[in-house]
């Protein structure tokens, strides 16, 4: 049973929740009176914001299989989701009296029956699906520290719901899995019971592993390789397991020429939007920015764009003038203004690089645009650092809703190169909607960007 399958289920058993929610509550609230007027009534105004309760639970990452366990962090994320769905209900039946019903306390005491039965049913299904729902048996060949991290990802995350049954290869590492040779390999897979063979090492470079696996071709096996499975699994591409040819192969841009054309209309479209609407609040922010210290309200800088093309990048201003030396944030930074403390929380400081995307430099969704000579330096340390510029850079992107906090260092930089490969080969509407949203959850939890 795959991921989407998996992710599908959980958003079935969320609207069934809401619906059987809502005819539990008319049924407690009017017992002895319910009937099917009353229902008809409340249908249409409660499916107006369940779809708005939906949205909110995809925002809040409640449909990712990496936080769908019954952990802490589960739970707060629920119960932040369910308040702020409840807030935005009240809203919605307080600026919409014609719909003709007056909720408040059908509304109230729908959320506490929701948030009930919600925790049951995430309860009930994540129990199902690692004591009960079918798992996707996999065999590995090949064993090196990608796979290493893959069968830990499997043993934190057991409701991925992937069981690996062997893996073959010609060393046994010392502290490792017990690990069988490739000449088994045909023997282990007449067994039966798989779904998938990951592979990890190249067959054209092993002798033994081609005769191998030209032996099991009447056993009509799927094989998927290792950089394809961490890529579906993680959401990141592994950079340690891709070379030249891995670009050729999946970044055709011809095959991406509709979507990239659709992109720019859209962007500039919601950045002109966004512009007129926030546009009188800018003076605000001017006047704040101005009173709390001296200089320029706008705080220009060179970007590494598309194709390494030079751009001038436009910021609020955060940080005071005096002593600034202009290098890289740092923790606890004090040439940071209190109210630029408040901007960068927000994400408002990143509010003018509209013009950036009105002119074309950026967009939306992308890698994010690094210094010129920092990215110089990068490219020199980490193997295909350039190739994150064959894409507009973004406002956000993968990396900024990947909850993790990442510095300009090396290290750091590796990490973003991976979440950056992932969106330029798999980019399209959907995944810039998914980030989109995703971007307002991280923004509202003050993590991440």
């Amino acid at each position: 049973m795959n991921n989407n399958f998996k992710k599908i289920a959980l958003l079935i058993g969320d609207v069934a929740i809401l619906y059987f929610s809502l005819y539990l509550t008319l049924m407690a609230r009017y017992w002895g009176g319910y009937s099917e007027k009353i229902w008809s009534n409340h249908f249409w105004p409660f499916t107006a914001i369940f779809i708005l309760w939906l949205i909110v639970f995809y925002i809040s990452n409640l449909y990712s299989l990496n936080l769908a366990v019954n952990n802490l962090k589960f739970y707060q994320s629920a119960g932040r989701a369910i308040l702020i769905s409840g807030l935005i209900s009240a809203a919605f039946f307080y600026l919409l009296p014609q719909i003709g019903i007056a909720p408040k306390r059908n509304l109230f005491i729908f959320i506490i029956v929701f948030a009930a039965l919600f925790y049951l049913w995430r309860n009930f299904y994540n129990w199902s699906l690692k004591s009960y729902l079918p798992k996707n048996n996999i065999g590995i060949v090949g064993y090196n520290n990608l796979v290493a991290e893959i069968i830990k990802e499997f043993k934190q995350k057991p409701h991925l719901g992937f069981n690996i049954n062997f893996i073959v290869d010609d060393k046994n590492p010392k502290n490792g899995p017990e690990i069988k040779l490739i000449s088994e390999l045909e023997n282990l897979i007449s067994r039966g019971g798989l779904d998938a063979i990951i592979l990890s090492q190249d067959p054209h470079q092993s002798e033994n592993l081609r005769i191998a696996l030209f032996n099991c071709l009447r056993h009509r096996v799927n094989y998927v390789s290792l950089p394809d499975f961490y890529e579906t699994i993680t959401g990141k591409v592994p950079l340690d397991n891709i070379n030249q040819m891995w670009f050729l192969e999946n970044l055709n841009e011809n095959k991406k020429i509709w979507f990239d054309r659709l992109k720019i209309i859209y962007d500039f479209i919601f950045a002109l939007i966004i512009l007129i609407i926030t546009l009188p609040f800018w003076l605000i922010i001017a006047i704040a920015i101005k009173l709390e210290s001296r200089g320029p309200i706008f705080f220009i800088m060179d970007r590494a764009g598309h194709n390494n093309k030079i751009f001038r990048l436009i910021k609020f201003r955060t940080m005071r003038e005096e002593g600034n030396d202009r290098s890289p944030t740092r923790a606890r930074d004090s040439r940071i203004t209190k109210f630029g403390r408040f901007l960068r929380k927000t994400r408002i400081d990143e509010l003018p690089q509209v013009i950036n995307i009105l002119r074309g430099e950026m967009s939306f969704v992308g890698p994010r645009p690094e210094r010129p000579e920092l990215s110089e330096t990068l490219e020199k340390q980490i193997p295909f650092y350039g190739q994150r510029t064959l894409v507009k850079p973004g406002l956000t992107g993968s990396d900024q809703i990947s909850g993790e906090y990442h510095s300009p260092s090396e290290a750091d930089s590796l990490k973003k190169l991976q979440y950056d490969l992932f969106y330029i080969k798999n980019r399209s509407v959907y995944l810039d909607l998914s980030i989109l949203l995703k971007t307002v959850a991280t923004v509202l939890s003050s993590k991440g960007m």
